[in-house]
Formats: structure tokens, sequence, C-alpha cells
């Protein structure tokens, strides 16, 4: 009867350790998700930022790289748009697809084809997010005038 109730206890033990463990690993890509929005956002503004900081005598271009945000090649000092090439939260690298529009870039996104958590309730500026189902989808593209 005693061993009986110590493997009930075990097996009792072991589905809540199993069930905590999940319940982590959610947590921590929820957190992930919110970091990756938040950077997508910071690159956004900075390619607006790049876009609409011109040189005079210039034309409006968008960065060829992402480096380039963190220091404007345009300018005889160098502008920063952006503080650091961000790590992509759902990878852990700094490689980042590249959305390209005439030859510079308008946009970046997750390589990650992990699925999403979110799928509604985003700000304005990322509706199109709505529905979208892996982090490769969120695209974050600045807006040019």
């Amino acid at each position: 009867m005693v061993l009986l109730i110590i493997l009930l206890f075990v097996f009792v033990t072991t589905l809540a350790a199993g069930s905590m463990v999940q319940m982590i690993q959610t947590q921590a890509q929820r957190e992930k998700e919110e970091q990756l929005l938040f950077v997508g956002d910071q690159f956004r503004r900075a390619i607006v930022s790049y876009y609409n900081t011109v040189p005079s005598g210039s034309a409006r271009a968008l960065p060829t790289n992402l480096e380039d945000l963190i220091s404007d090649p345009r300018f005889p000092t160098p502008i920063q748009h952006l503080r650091k090439v961000y790590k992509d939260p759902m990878t852990g690298s700094t490689e980042w697809g590249l959305v390209t529009q005439g030859g510079g870039i308008s946009g970046v996104y997750s390589q990650s084809p992990k699925t999403t958590f979110k799928t509604t309730g985003f700000a304005p500026v990322y509706k199109a997010f709505e529905g979208k189902t892996t982090y490769s989808d969120w695209k974050f593209v600045a807006k040019l005038n």
C-alpha cells in the first residue's frame, strides 16, 4: 500500500513538473515575441529616419545595409539612426530577413519559422500582422512619403 502511494506521488509530481516546464517555455516565447515587436519597430523607425534625413544637395535614399543605420556614411560626421544591429529575439542572430525596395532596405523580418502566439491586438501600424502564423510573416516595413 505504501509503495502504491509513493508511486502515485511520483506520478503526480512528474505531471506537475512537466506542465510547469511547458508554462515556462510558453512565457519565454511570449517575452521574445514582445522583444521582437520592440526591436522590429526600432529598425522600422531607423529606416524612416535614414530616409528622411537628407544631406544637402542629395535625394532621399534607403540604406543599403543595416550598418548604415548605425553610422550613416552620407554625412561628414556620421549620424546614428539606430544604436546597434539588434539580435533577432526569436533566432538569437543578427541576421535578419531584409525587405528591399529600389536597391535599398525598407524593412526587416525575423527568419524564424516558429508559430506565433499573438495573432490579434496589434498596434495600428502593424495591423498587417493580424492573422499571421509565423514570425517570418511579421515584416517591419517603413512607410515612406
